[in-house]
């Protein structure tokens, strides 16, 4: 069986090398965190990733982890490279820790013999791969790509929150080879570390990479679309935009998945793969107004959700806001419409009290005392003259009509997701679903206020 090192233990790379270790392959993390480090050597998970703590639990005796990248190389036959591409000031994605990581691998391969092979996971820019990455390793590990150095591009399509599902069931790979060597041998080893039998895509360097943007920013604009719908159905009676794309979705063409027209779309890959795609064509002199348009589509979802506020007919101070992460089932919160709802209902004048049930101390750490963080979803509620579903949380849709018998008549509760039931609430509290006809349910609300004053 192979040995396989995995360079970064964070939230994608650390169930890597659970699963690959679970799947009986010897496995070797490196990560500069020693705090990462050390879990993993202790058995436990270094981060919140649903199932993770089970996979290292199956993986005792095959999953270990060091800060040294060169002897983790040495002592392994395949490394993936897992580590950070942050966005630039113009929106591409820079290399700098994965070229770090390549000096250290390089330098690992160098003193070793026989064939080792290389494998980009993280997501880069067309034209990195075949570029400086391969320059820099070649140049460190003192060979070039070919008989003993394979290098391939092959980056992850999984979701936080359901990392380890997707990595055992993808719907395929994608491999950027550097040669078919180095391809089949990446083709062997994701056949024996999946479950089911998905695709191998092998392609070269650049059309890999254009790829995995692609595929991100054909799933955003799905998304954008969805939600232009929603804001049609919002000036239009009677429209409702569930029925709509559970219509159009239908067509084997389109299909349901992303359909759903709500808020923008948020977290570490979705919005930064957009604006990179664009300034790609940018950089190239190539045309992208799609993705421009999506970009605009999606920075609009919050105005949409300011403006209802707006126009409520009273004039509430404190809005609740229920979820923070970007989606349910994590704590991330990179571009979540929860928080950056809350930082700009702040600058408006009002008070702001927020519940998540897993993203309060990462939203503590960027709202500070621009908010009141609330101990359960029922206590938003009781602090809040308006409240506002901002993730669609299963738990938000268990909200029962006692928790706002005490509020006034006409009191607000705007479902971004359409998950609460207009019947479960009592028939004063005015339900403001998205899609859904706003401009004729917030004239609802407001004969309702108007009745009970």
């Amino acid at each position: 069986m192979l040995k396989v090192s995995v360079i970064g233990l964070g939230k994608l790379g650390a169930p890597m090398a659970a699963v690959y270790a679970s799947k009986g392959f010897d496995v070797i993390g490196v990560d500069k965190n020693p705090a990462f480090v050390d879990a993993i050597n202790h058995g436990r998970a270094p981060v919140e990733e649903d199932r993770l703590q089970d996979f290292i639990d199956q993986s005792k005796g095959r999953l270990s982890a060091t800060l040294d990248t060169a002897e983790a190389v040495k002592n392994t036959d395949i490394t993936f490279v897992i580590v950070p591409t942050p966005s630039g000031p113009d929106g591409s994605f820079t290399n700098k820790y994965v070229l770090e990581s390549l000096k250290e691998i390089g330098a690992g391969i160098k003193g070793k013999e026989g064939y080792h092979l290389v494998v980009i996971t993280s997501t880069v820019m067309p034209g990195s791969t075949d570029g400086e990455i391969r320059q820099t390793l070649e140049k460190y590990a003192g060979r070039p790509v070919g008989e003993t150095l394979g290098l391939c591009y092959s980056p992850e399509f999984i979701a936080l929150g359901t990392v380890i599902r997707d990595m055992l069931n993808p719907d395929f790979f994608l491999i950027g080879e550097s040669d078919k060597k180095a391809g089949d041998l990446l083709v062997s080893i994701y056949s024996q570390a999946c479950d089911n039998q998905p695709r191998m895509e092998r392609m070269n360097f650049v059309n890999a990479e254009l790829t995995k943007i692609s595929v991100n920013t054909f799933v955003t604009t799905k998304i954008s679309y969805a939600n232009m719908l929603s804001d049609l159905c919002d000036y239009l009676p009677g429209a409702d935009v569930d029925v709509v794309t559970q219509a159009i979705g239908c067509d084997s063409r389109i299909g349901h998945k992303y359909l759903k027209g709500a808020v923008a779309y948020g977290g570490p890959c979705f919005p930064r793969d957009n604006v990179a795609f664009s300034r790609l064509a940018e950089i190239i002199g190539a045309n992208a107004d799609l993705a421009v348009a999506t970009d605009t589509i999606n920075r609009h979802q919050k105005d949409r959700v300011l403006a209802i506020i707006d126009q409520l007919d009273y004039q509430p101070k404190t809005i609740g806001i229920l979820g923070l992460s970007y989606k349910p089932g994590t704590s991330v919160i990179e571009e979540s419409q929860g928080v950056g709802l809350a930082a700009s209902l702040k600058k408006q004048g009002f008070n702001v009290v927020v519940f998540d049930p897993m993203a309060m101390a990462p939203a503590k750490a960027v709202l500070g005392e621009h908010a009141r963080y609330a101990a359960s979803a029922a206590e938003c509620v009781s602090e809040s003259d308006a409240i506002v579903i901002m993730t669609a949380w299963p738990e938000f849709a268990e909200l029962t009509a006692s928790l706002f018998d005490e509020k006034p008549a006409g009191f607000a509760v705007i479902d971004c997701w359409r998950i609460l039931k207009p019947e479960t609430l009592p028939a004063k509290t005015a339900s403001i679903h998205l899609g859904r006809g706003v401009l004729a349910q917030l004239a609802t609300a407001k004969e309702r206020h108007v009745a009970a004053s």
